[in-house]
């Protein structure tokens, strides 16, 4: 069997509600695409009918496949499970809730043939997000291109086509709290943007809430920045400094007792020592996960997987 030029991934996480929908709506664009394509399914670990339904959709029809996690290892894993098992020249990389719109794939290979290796979905607008989803995904972008050296484009998800070469230099890179756009523009290769407008929800409610949020933010900027540690440093001359003049600002004015100033200046500093152990303690973190060298992810059963 021939592989297909086209292989489209999309990591389910609790989406009953909507992967019909996100199944006939890519089918239909790619379709209409005109080229040879596979789905390939990534349930990762839904307690809910997502399996179901997805089993249902592979049973009907053989071009989409499926791939059971054992468990829970979160959406930037599943994609990497999606990649991983693709066979297409050219592997698109797509949410099922439909915020992202399937209707812009065709751009984006029509930028792929013309000689781009990486083509990257840009949001000029995002629908159906609250204000404070909206601020601090805007800070959080703008922040962490402040904070690396690697140029990650701002406004962008992990809506994106990447050519089979890029894919495949994706796998020797097997960090384990990954940030995948993160890891693609770190790759290099030719790149551009397609321009969109992303849509509310089609059904269900979000799988990042602001604790996810949180820890992918931190697993995007500790994978490519070691300016929170200089921070730390930085932030120790600075408590020195600071602990000093007001020594002398005592010494000269005589506004306090000794007692107080010694229990202020001992209190902020104590709080940015912690503040300095827990930045330096993610690192390590992450560092004994690479070295543990553990599976990414574990596979439970794949479906039209002739393999």
């Amino acid at each position: 069997m021939n592989n297909p030029t086209v292989s489209v991934v999309v990591p389910v996480y609790n989406e009953e509600e909507v992967i019909n929908e996100s199944y006939r709506r890519l089918t239909e664009v790619m379709e209409g695409s005109g080229e040879t394509y596979e789905l390939i399914f990534v349930n990762d670990g839904s307690r809910d009918k997502t399996l179901e339904l997805a089993l249902k959709i592979c049973e009907n029809d053989k071009r989409v496949r499926l791939i059971d996690f054992a468990r829970n290892f979160g959406h930037q894993l599943a994609i990497t499970a999606g990649m991983d098992n693709s066979r297409g020249d050219a592997v698109v990389v797509i949410d099922a809730d439909l915020q992202d719109p399937p209707e812009v794939i065709p751009e984006m290979l029509a930028k792929w043939r013309e000689g781009y290796e990486i083509v990257y979905g840009k949001r000029l607008k995002r629908e159906g997000e609250s204000a404070f989803k909206k601020l601090t995904a805007k800070v959080f972008y703008r922040f962490l291109d402040k904070m690396t050296d690697v140029d990650i484009p701002v406004d962008t998800g992990d809506f994106r086509l990447i050519d089979r070469k890029v894919c495949d230099a994706l796998k020797n890179v097997p960090e384990h709290n990954r940030y995948v756009r993160g890891i693609v523009s770190w790759l290099g290769y030719k790149s551009t943007p397609v321009e969109f407008e992303r849509h509310k929800r089609f059904a269900g409610t979000t799988k990042y809430p602001l604790k996810k949020m949180i820890r992918f933010a931190s697993d995007a900027i500790m994978s490519f920045s070691y300016k929170p540690l200089k921070l730390a440093s930085v932030l120790g001359c600075l408590t020195c400094a600071a602990s000093i003049i007001i020594l002398i600002f005592y010494a000269i004015f005589r506004l306090l007792n000794p007692a107080t100033v010694l229990a202020i200046v001992g209190i902020f500093a104590a709080g940015l020592v912690l503040l300095c152990l827990g930045i330096v303690g993610e690192y390590i973190a992450r560092m004994c996960d690479e070295v543990r060298a553990r599976p990414l992810y574990l596979i439970r059963g794949k479906i039209n997987f002739d393999e």
